[in-house]
């Protein structure tokens, strides 16, 4: 069964695979995921195999200079499916206090600029050096503000954004969140 975090990891290697292909392959070990998403080797390798497990990632063999090696990349209709119509069930979104934070789901810069804001605060991840003020949304993983903060990443931070709205949204924002994931997860 998968965790939130594979969810988090499935979507940075989403990120990282469109680097020029010659910076990819160094960025797809498992290390380098571990430290640029701020958890434990262990965990991203466990996320990993859960991924390979609901046919999520699938092993490639790549030529390497000394040696072959495997490495994992997304099955992209499969993940389109599950972001799209699983994830808002099995991760469903809890709101908590006011907090200061990263602007979330459609308060993104992504969706902000197709959606009129109210007075309501607006969603956020809990971060203490965040720019926004409003309510707290917790992100798929406890991490997620942190390695935004420290690897800006800003395809990873779209993707995170519009699942969150798939999560979160009423029918127009998941609507819109989706269209914007299937456009960004076809772009490479």
């Amino acid at each position: 069964m998968l965790k939130p975090q594979d969810i988090v990891i499935l979507l940075k290697i989403f990120s990282m695979i469109t680097l020029p292909k010659n910076k990819a392959g160094e960025l797809l070990s498992q290390n380098q995921l571990a430290v640029l998403l701020c958890m434990s080797v262990s965990e991203v390798n466990a996320g990993i195999k859960r991924l390979v497990v609901s046919g999520l990632l699938a092993p490639v063999l790549r030529e390497h200079l000394k040696h072959d090696r495997v490495i994992f990349l997304p099955v992209k209709a499969a993940c389109e499916e599950c972001l799209i119509s699983a994830v808002k069930y099995f991760f469903p979104v809890r709101l908590g206090e006011p907090t200061r934070g990263i602007a979330t789901s459609y308060a993104a810069p992504i969706l902000e600029k197709y959606i009129v804001q109210g007075n309501s605060p607006v969603p956020v991840w809990p971060y203490y050096e965040g720019d926004k003020r409003g309510i707290a949304l917790e992100p798929l993983y406890r991490s997620v503000p942190l390695s935004l903060a420290r690897y800006p990443d800003q395809l990873f931070y779209e993707l995170l954004v519009l699942v969150d709205a798939i999560r979160s949204g009423r029918a127009r924002e998941r609507n819109l969140a989706i269209k914007l994931l299937k456009e960004k997860l076809t772009d490479e």
